[in-house]
């Protein structure tokens, strides 16, 4: 089985200071897209107000809240310890989705990374055309992520580069935007806007 952490905590600054997580998108929520593509994966975590829970989804807030996203990954990664304890007949996920709520193509993503072997390597993100690694759209060794947050002195405030600067990450070309993400209105009419050339994506399942 593969984890999965969903990070949803942010204050949605640059869509107006509205729930991210919430936003409509092709008749759903934003957070659900997330979700739908995660199906199987277990225990899956999100971290963020009490709004984004659905079944089969353990909610957390990270401390303090709005404390930024290694602070949300710091309390999804103590959940996941608890949830192993109360599963201590069961095999723990050695592997770890880690998505950001605003991926409206989460699908794509999962589907994208799912053929690819971590390997040798403490994870596989994608990266796009830019060259900028989509630190939030990558799946990664669960030991991996706990030892990067166990070296930081405080998760609250720092930055995702500072946490996984030291591991070892394959990265993962993007060619049809998978990791397009909503992070202000002008994303969203860009996103919605018909694409005549785009291909349907079948979601991975989680299992392996």
């Amino acid at each position: 089985m593969i984890a999965a952490i969903v990070l949803a905590g942010g204050r949605g600054s640059r869509l107006g200071g509205v729930d991210k997580a919430a936003v409509n998108v092709g008749g759903r929520p934003l957070v659900d897209h997330v979700y739908a593509a995660l199906d199987g994966c277990a225990p899956i975590v999100a971290v963020g107000p009490a709004s984004i829970q659905r079944p089969g989804v353990r909610v957390v807030r990270e401390d303090p809240p709005f404390g930024g996203p290694v602070a949300a990954i710091a309390a999804a990664l103590e959940m996941l310890a608890d949830v192993n304890e109360i599963w201590a007949d069961k095999t723990s996920a050695d592997e770890t989705w880690l998505l950001a709520c605003d991926l409206p193509r989460a699908e794509r993503i999962v589907a994208r990374l799912t053929s690819e072997e971590i390997g040798p390597d403490d994870g596989v993100v994608l990266v796009d055309g830019s060259g900028h690694v989509q630190w939030l759209a990558g799946r990664y060794r669960t030991s991996a992520l706990r030892r990067a947050v166990a070296g930081l002195p405080v998760p609250a405030g720092a930055s995702m580069r500072r946490l996984l600067d030291e591991l070892r990450l394959r990265t993962v070309d993007d060619p049809d935007h998978a990791g397009i993400d909503i992070d202000t209105p002008e994303d969203l009419v860009a996103f919605e806007t018909p694409d005549p050339h785009a291909k349907p994506h079948r979601t991975k399942d989680c299992h392996r």
